[in-house]
């Protein structure tokens, strides 16, 4: 029987572009393996940049986001209540913390949680294991969505089946 694992919380954005210009559009947050959380982001005013690279990739279009999207404010409110006080991890900070401080600036609201890079929570043995366990775990899923709480909970699966892997 396996030990019980506390699972971190993993955060996931989804953005219009890739460049310095470029905005989250989805932001996607796996609690457990068994709850998440996920809301399209309404453009913000002066929120322009669009890449179709982009969209192509996660399949959102901005009348989706214009029609189903969550105003940023709104966003930001149910993600520090969501949040209060832990830290959530992401596998690509480098550029979901600026999106992030990008959303909280544009609501002119504080984050009420921190945001830190996966890294540091992971051991060598899973490091070393990432992405075979990860393309197995895609392929297992027939994943098609590139979405931010489908790929955040990826992300989650991933650290916990590494965190049980036997040392080879």
């Amino acid at each position: 029987m396996r030990s019980s694992v506390i699972s971190p919380i993993i955060l996931d954005i989804e953005a219009s572009g890739f460049g310095a210009d470029s905005y989250p559009i989805e932001v996607g947050v796996a609690l457990n393996s068994d709850s998440r959380f996920c809301r399209l982001i309404r453009p913000a005013n002066g929120w322009l940049h669009w890449s179709e690279e982009a969209q192509s990739l996660h399949g959102i279009s901005r009348q989706m986001l214009n029609e189903k999207g969550a105003p940023v404010h709104q966003v930001c409110i149910e993600l520090n209540q969501l949040l209060v006080g832990k830290t959530a991890y992401s596998d690509g900070w480098v550029v979901d913390s600026p999106w992030l401080s990008r959303l909280f600036e544009s609501a002119g609201m504080k984050m009420e949680f921190e945001l830190s890079q996966l890294e540091i929570i992971l051991n060598e043995q899973q490091m070393n294991n990432w992405h075979v366990t990860k393309s197995r775990i895609l392929t297992q899923t027939q994943a098609q969505r590139h979405r931010a709480s489908h790929d955040a909970a990826i992300i989650l699966q991933t650290y916990l089946e590494t965190r049980h892997a036997k040392i080879e």
